[in-house]
């Protein structure tokens, strides 16, 4: 059935019905999920959210948040 005069519309169509076929409603929803493509701006997300630290700062952090291990030992 693969023409490459059919239309986007008509690819899109069969490729529902293929998955609908193949994985049953539940499935077919899971399948499409794993393709959403969000929104917003990363780059400028992670630059607000995430602050250019060195290594040093982080070890120093994630051992403040373990209770004031000093990151040389797990």
């Amino acid at each position: 059935m693969a023409d490459n005069r059919m239309t986007t519309e008509q690819i899109r169509r069969i490729g529902l019905e293929a998955l609908l076929r193949e994985l049953g409603p539940e499935g077919m929803v899971r399948f499409l999920q794993q393709f959403e493509t969000g929104s917003g701006d990363y780059t400028e997300d992670r630059g607000r959210l995430m602050p250019n630290l060195s290594v040093d700062e982080i070890v120093r952090e994630i051992a403040a948040r373990r209770g004031g291990q000093d990151g040389n030992h797990p």
